[in-house]
């Protein structure tokens, strides 16, 4: 028998975005395809580092700021 799906509520640049619980910071940023795209991450007003995504868990109530680096010329 599967375990249900809890999800958490989070604010994903401004606006309300549901998750399933469990899930880390780089779980988030795969689910939104930005795998491989040159972005920051900012949680509660904390910037995360690139190599902490995948140890840092997201919990209800988080609060989430995705910038995206876009070069110019």
């Amino acid at each position: 028998m599967s375990t249900p799906h809890v999800s958490i509520e989070l604010r994903l640049n401004g606006e309300p975005y549901a998750i399933t619980q469990g899930l880390t910071a780089a779980d988030l940023i795969d689910q939104l395809g930005l795998t491989e795209r040159r972005i920051a991450v900012e949680i509660n007003e904390q910037i995360v580092p690139k190599s902490q995504l995948g140890a840092t868990a997201l919990h209800d109530g988080d609060q989430i700021e995705v910038v995206h680096a876009i070069g110019g010329g």
